[in-house]
């Protein structure tokens, strides 16, 4: 099983400008959240890229894609149907092959020298199915992510075999469906917004676009169904995600990629600076309590 291409989600209408932003990355060099994700694929082996976005912005993503050493290709999502729609309009250039899916509002901070990508594609091609990355999240954060119920594979401590899959469930129906034994209490698997899927996903979600009327197509039903068709893991991958489409998560995304970066003692010296000058007003400010 050998991952060779990857298809980045960027249509959405609340997440088509997210990867233009602009970002200076570990290295200390200024790039788009787009070539960042771009790179988060290379660093795995793969050898092409689809980016799937909204009618029209193809000029713009070429424009801030940055240099790149793989093909990139552009498909339009011509109507808003959802994320599984977004995802199957990248079917002519997946093929039968299995494939890398990130989407393009999440950037990833390895917590070794492997990155995130590479260990998930790994993990993948040895297991020879689909895996999901997925993040320990606490219970709070369940309406921004998908999440995957099932039990840990014998003697894997950071490997489940997915048996539910949910939408951005209420933290009822997680506590219901969603356990998952060994797991803190008030945290559950949450999607990383990376996954390596098989072609039965898109076979899944093909289905459902070629059916009639305009509703959206959601990828985790097609993931829901795929656990019962084949087999289909999920890994907790050694590194955290950070959501920039959400209040401050590009402002979060961005110290996490300064702290763990070229810049890091040069950024904690002026972190400290600010807190201690925020401070200095507190402290000289005469009003009273």
């Amino acid at each position: 099983m050998k991952i060779r291409k990857a298809v980045i989600t960027a249509a959405g209408p609340s997440q088509r400008t997210l990867p233009l932003q602009t970002l200076v990355d570990r290295d200390g060099t200024e790039k788009s959240a787009l070539t960042i994700i771009v790179e988060e694929a290379q660093s795995a082996g793969v050898e092409e890229v689809c980016i799937v976005v909204h009618a029209g912005d193809e000029e713009a993503y070429a424009a801030r894609m940055g240099v790149t050493e793989l093909p990139v290709t552009y498909v339009v999502q011509e109507k808003p149907r959802g994320y599984g729609h977004a995802l199957v309009c990248a079917e002519d250039f997946v093929g039968d092959e299995p494939f890398l899916h990130l989407v393009s509002d999440h950037l990833y901070v390895g917590h070794g020298i492997t990155s995130c990508a590479e260990e998930l594609v790994k993990r993948a091609q040895a297991e020879e199915c689909a895996v999901s990355a997925v993040h320990a999240t606490r219970e709070h954060m369940l309406p921004y992510y998908g999440a995957v119920g099932g039990q840990r594979v014998a003697g894997q401590r950071h490997l489940y075999t997915i048996q539910t899959v949910r939408e951005k469930p209420t933290p009822t129906d997680a506590e219901q469906d969603l356990i998952v034994p060994g797991l803190r209490a008030g945290h559950y698997l949450c999607f990383y917004g990376m996954h390596v899927l098989t072609p039965a996903v898109m076979e899944l979600l093909a289905a459902e676009a070629s059916g009639e009327g305009s509703e959206a197509i959601d990828l985790s039903n097609a993931l829901a169904r795929l656990a019962g068709k084949e087999r289909y893991l999920a890994l907790e991958v050694a590194g955290s995600r950070y959501n920039i489409g959400i209040k401050y998560g590009l402002l979060h995304a961005q110290f996490a990629l300064a702290l763990s970066g070229v810049d890091r003692e040069a950024v904690l010296t002026q972190l400290l600076e600010l807190l201690a000058q925020r401070q200095r007003l507190v402290d000289d400010d005469p009003s009273p309590d």
